[in-house]
């Protein structure tokens, strides 16, 4: 992305400026509505497994128009053809981002992949070779996976990881409990905090349990720490066969092997971690869903990356997203999106999406390492619908701050109890028709300023397809934002200085050794430390 514009040198930049002194700021939806009898046809439209309203956000054809240009301006097409062909894209870590690889069908990949027109020369990496690894590895995982789950004597799969390595895989099985595998028990431990591990092995038999521990390096502090804790429990409950009850999701086989474990799942360091759930990293997902489902949902996202990568700009949606994103972000000033699902079983998406997009594009430098000037990513938070509508609802209509909403609503139940489906489908728009006409009342209390934005997602069902759908949208719409803003989604500098100081901290919490360090930071340590 070195070679592109930057979006606030951009001409559209400087027309986007004006349109919104014009006439963008003062845009409201429901005038907007009446003027146009055409604007949810033209603000709405299908992609692939999933349909999107975006009608009740605060744009118009012409602001529509403009964000096209910026995006056109800023080379966000051959950017993203330049991550299709495999470039280094990932500058700073000299890495390719090839997540989209690992769900391209095994007879759909070129055997070769040039660099697009008017991206420079430099590193690729070879499609077809790694297209091979990842088929390799994945038929072997999923070989694994069907066996784990024809073994009735495995109930419990408890998953140790974190980040990317916790979030994704934890989100997922949940989203598709309907399809797991009757008599198995999927648990997942990331905090380093022991509560959380001491409470899912309380319970457990070590050998009706098997362990996944999820760490690329094999290595990452909180994994390691709940790794062994793991292991000791499983030994000091009389488990004798650690190979057989462990396995690692990793690629440094030989720690794997010196903890005792001999199945491991590799991935590659053109993974970044928030997107590895369609790797090794995704094999709870896997044994939850089977072999079968598991493509399905790879099936899905690969349908999505299609999309993005051929769709035309006006009817592309990750890119439509993601123009919005800067629209709402750079111009409207609004610091936060809020994530409502109107389905029980995505209750973890908004603590996924959080990770996608905060640690992808929460950047104050550019890709040639220049602060920027304008606001990147913004805040990302929610619940499940009904129970945000007794909780923070209230400040989305009638607070001070005005917060884009996204509704996700599934047409189509998985259960069988009657009347709560319509319940719940009326909640959801009714709440979005709510934010949008609002409610005129002159004693103050109960007036609706309405005139509040919101998107909103249909799925038919939410099945294994859908979710991946929805999940590489949600990329998709991340890498448009970024590669606007001109910096690099793909690192994540941010979460390692505190990771070095949480090393240098925890032996003096042992030693009460508060040498160089600030008043406050040596305060804690001193109340904090462990008594001798």
């Amino acid at each position: 992305m070195s070679d592109a514009l930057r979006c606030d040198r951009a001409p559209a930049w400087a027309a986007l400026r004006q349109h919104f002194d014009r006439e963008g700021r003062a845009l409201d939806l429901r005038r907007a509505f009446e003027a146009d009898s055409g604007r949810v046809q033209a603000l709405s439209q299908e992609a692939p497994h999933l349909f999107a309203d975006l009608s009740k956000n605060l744009i118009d054809a012409p602001t529509e128009a403009l964000l096209l240009r910026l995006a056109r301006e800023c080379g966000l097409e051959a950017h993203r053809d330049a991550m299709f062909a495999g470039r280094h894209i990932n500058h700073t870590e000299d890495r390719a981002v090839m997540h989209w690889l690992l769900r391209q069908p095994k007879d759909s990949v070129p055997k070769t992949a040039a660099a697009p027109a008017g991206v420079a020369q430099g590193a690729t990496e070879n499609i077809a070779t790694e297209h091979a690894r990842v088929h390799e590895t994945l038929d072997a995982m999923l070989a694994y996976a069907e066996k784990v789950r024809a073994d009735h004597t495995i109930t419990d799969v408890v998953n140790i990881g974190i980040g990317g390595s916790d979030l994704g895989p934890q989100m997922a099985v949940l989203a598709l409990a309907e399809f797991v595998a009757p008599g198995k028990h999927f648990h997942f431990v990331s905090n380093v905090d022991g509560h959380e591990l001491a409470a899912v092995l309380k319970g457990l038999a070590p050998e009706h349990t098997l362990f996944l521990i999820a760490s690329k390096t094999f290595t990452t502090a909180e994994t390691m720490a709940n790794a062994q804790s793991a292991k000791r429990w499983y030994e000091q409950s009389g488990g004798t066969d650690i190979a057989g009850h462990f396995a690692a999701l990793t690629t440094n086989v030989e720690a794997a092997k010196q903890f005792g474990i001999d199945t491991t799942f590799g991935f590659w360091d053109w993974v970044g971690g928030r997107y590895s759930m369609w790797s090794a990293i995704g094999l709870p997902v896997a044994l939850a869903i089977g072999a079968e489902g598991f493509r399905r949902f790879l099936a899905g996202a690969h349908a999505m990356d299609e999309h993005f990568r051929t769709a035309p700009l006006e009817r592309n949606l990750p890119v439509r997203l993601g123009l919005l994103d800067v629209w709402y972000r750079n111009f409207h000033g609004f610091t936060s999106r809020c994530i409502a699902p109107y389905h029980a079983a995505l209750r973890r998406l908004p603590a996924y999406l959080q990770q996608l997009e905060m640690e992808s594009n929460g950047k104050q430098v550019d890709a040639q390492g220049q602060p920027v000037t304008y606001g990147t990513s913004p805040v990302l938070w929610g619940e499940p619908g009904t129970n945000g509508q007794h909780a923070y609802f209230q400040m989305l209509h009638q607070g001070t701050d005005v917060v884009p909403l996204e509704f996700i609503a599934v047409h189509e139940a998985g259960h069988d109890l009657p009347g709560h489906q319509p319940k719940l489908l009326a909640n959801a728009i009714a709440q979005a028709q709510a934010l949008m006409v609002g409610k005129k009342d002159d004693g103050g209390h109960k007036n609706f300023p309405g005139n509040r934005p919101s998107t909103f997602f249909v799925f038919e069902r939410l099945t294994p397809e859908v979710l991946g759908a929805f999940v590489a949208l949600y990329e998709h719409r991340v890498f448009t934002s970024g590669a606007l803003w001109g910096i690099n989604s793909f690192d994540q500098w941010g979460v390692e200085l505190g990771k070095v100081l949480a090393k240098d901290l925890e032996p003096r919490l042992a030693s009460g050794d508060t040498t160089g360090l600030d008043a406050s930071t040596a305060g804690l340590v001193t109340r904090l430390g462990h008594k001798q």
